[in-house]
């Protein structure tokens, strides 16, 4: 074994390992957008059109993935995208009372940084050719 994954792992195509690449910077766009911009990072990230994209390539693309390190990559991608918009959705529900708008912030700016870290910490494994765990 090597970085955590079996040596007779199936190498994936170059084309492949092209496209989590563009998938970890569609993702890096959105979140540049949230934090450019008058929308939130995690809001940027989830309702954003290049994570939307981001997340519909890997599912398309996934199956082609499958017993490559890559499957790691797409399955993190996918997660972090699903996961971010259950904050969003928790955050939105507590952010229409006047109580919880102070731990509604809080939720939306630590997934916020939840998300930075995912893709940060995804897209370096990710140059090193090592699977996501």
């Amino acid at each position: 074994m090597t970085n955590g994954a079996p040596a007779s792992a199936i190498q994936p195509a170059p084309s492949l390992i092209t496209i989590a690449h563009a998938v970890y910077a569609l993702h890096s766009l959105s979140i540049l957008i949230g934090v450019s911009s008058a929308a939130t990072v995690i809001g940027a990230f989830v309702f954003g059109l290049p994570s939307i994209v981001a997340v519909i390539i890997n599912y398309v693309k996934r199956s082609e993935a499958r017993g490559t390190f890559l499957e790691s990559h797409f399955r993190w991608q996918i997660r972090t995208f699903w996961y971010a918009l259950l904050w969003c959705v928790i955050g939105g529900a507590l952010f229409i009372t006047l109580v919880g708008i102070p731990v509604a912030l809080t939720i939306f700016l630590a997934a916020g940084i939840w998300a930075i870290y995912r893709v940060v910490r995804g897209w370096l494994a990710l140059r090193d050719r090592r699977a996501m765990y």
